[in-house]
């Protein structure tokens, strides 16, 4: 059976895999710098044969066929970059590269991508349609490497019927996957706002606007939009996350700098909010004798794992590991550039556990100390072979 043959395969080349993923991690880039990570994606590619073409500067796609390629098209992928963090775990692939680490789990997404890739190519006589390999970069930074591999067309040529990504789950004991069906994490957007005044002596508050205080009450007044405007049923967060200004005590900026997140997961809501931000901001500010430069820079959108898609991966899910092995993963305020996918094709992300208290691996992501047991790697790449190989839209 097929699935035997896929999980044989995955034990077979364990530790090439288990290596793989650590020659990654030691080698960390961050957004649109993965030149190492995109060339050593394209040489493995290469040494399987499997034809593929560079988009957005270091992006990968590739396309493996299997018997009848236009009956079925599925597309997998993974995200490659790093983040600006000093890692702390004192391991034998620690991170090389000074203040950058794989502190998200994208080594392991992309090993877990390269792994099924290699599987699909060996196994192509023995399933239907096309899969497609999408290696994205800049999943971290803004506008988000999937938008510029959109641009680039990453779904074209063929257009896939369905797209499947994973994220690593430290909350969730290894063995485990969880899925959801809807909405499942939020759109990000950043918020940059300027409150500028003459300045002037502490003293003489009278003969200046204070941007201190300005920004304080600009700061409370923020979350009354999320409070008294927001359907409470619908999730959604405004969090101002840096206040910058001043330099003593006793001098009156005339400059203030905040800078925040606001999260969402309904698109209307979300750019009525954007209004409301600037308006509150300006007309505030402006009230208690300052001026006010308001920036939302738009993000990412909402993930929408779609239901029909999503049922079908849960249940491919429940005969390949057994139901006591499947959980429903929860809402997250967290954002992830695969939204971008989710809202032009049918789209599921799903997460892998990856945790293990036992071994210490306890840590969340973006955290210096975060890791992963690696026995999640040959879990994951046989998944996204399973679902490469089988799911059907």
């Amino acid at each position: 059976m097929l699935r035997e043959k896929i999980r044989s395969l995955s034990e077979q080349y364990q530790q090439e895999f288990i290596q793989a993923r650590r020659h990654i991690h030691t080698h960390p880039e961050l957004s649109y710098q993965e030149f190492e990570t995109s060339q050593f994606i394209q040489q493995k590619l290469n040494d399987w044969n499997i034809p593929f073409e560079v988009k957005a500067t270091t992006g990968v796609v590739g396309l493996i066929e299997g018997k009848n390629p236009a009956s079925r098209i599925i597309a997998l992928r993974a995200d490659i970059d790093a983040l600006p963090i000093h890692e702390e775990n004192e391991v034998d692939y620690k991170s090389v590269n000074e203040g950058v680490m794989h502190a998200c789990g994208h080594d392991v997404h992309t090993t877990c991508l390269l792994g099924a890739a290699k599987i699909l190519q060996e196994l192509k006589d023995e399933w239907e349609g096309t899969v497609k390999l999408i290696f994205q970069p800049g999943e971290e930074k803004n506008p988000g490497g999937a938008s510029l591999m959109i641009k680039d067309g990453a779904l074209e040529n063929p257009k896939p019927q369905g797209i499947f990504g994973l994220h690593v789950h430290p909350g969730l004991p290894l063995g485990k996957l969880s899925f959801r069906k809807g909405r499942v994490m939020a759109s990000a957007d950043e918020i940059y706002i300027t409150i500028k005044s003459k300045g002037g002596h502490a003293a003489a508050p009278h003969l200046t606007a204070d941007t201190i205080l300005i920004a304080s009450q600009l700061i409370v007044s923020l979350q009354q939009i999320i409070s008294r405007n927001n359907d409470p049923f619908s999730p959604s967060v405004l969090s101002i996350c840096s206040i910058q200004g001043g330099h003593t005590t006793n001098v009156i900026p005339s400059e203030v700098k905040l800078k925040g997140t606001f999260r969402a997961m309904d698109e209307q809501w979300r750019r009525k909010a954007h209004g409301l931000i600037k308006k509150q901001s300006e007309e505030l500010v402006h009230a208690m004798g300052a001026e006010a430069d308001v920036l939302i820079d738009v993000g990412y959108p909402f993930v929408d794992n779609d239901s029909k898609l999503t049922e079908v991966a849960w249940q491919l899910a429940n005969e390949y590991w057994g139901k006591e092995n499947v959980e429903e993963t929860e809402i997250r305020m967290g954002a992830e550039d695969f939204g971008y996918y989710t809202h032009l094709v049918p789209g599921c992300f799903y997460r892998l556990g990856v945790r293990n208290e036992e071994k210490g691996i306890i840590h969340n992501v973006h955290t210096p100390k975060f890791n992963v047991d690696e026995g999640a790697i040959t879990n994951g790449i046989q998944m996204m072979a399973w679902l490469g190989a089988k799911a059907a839209v």
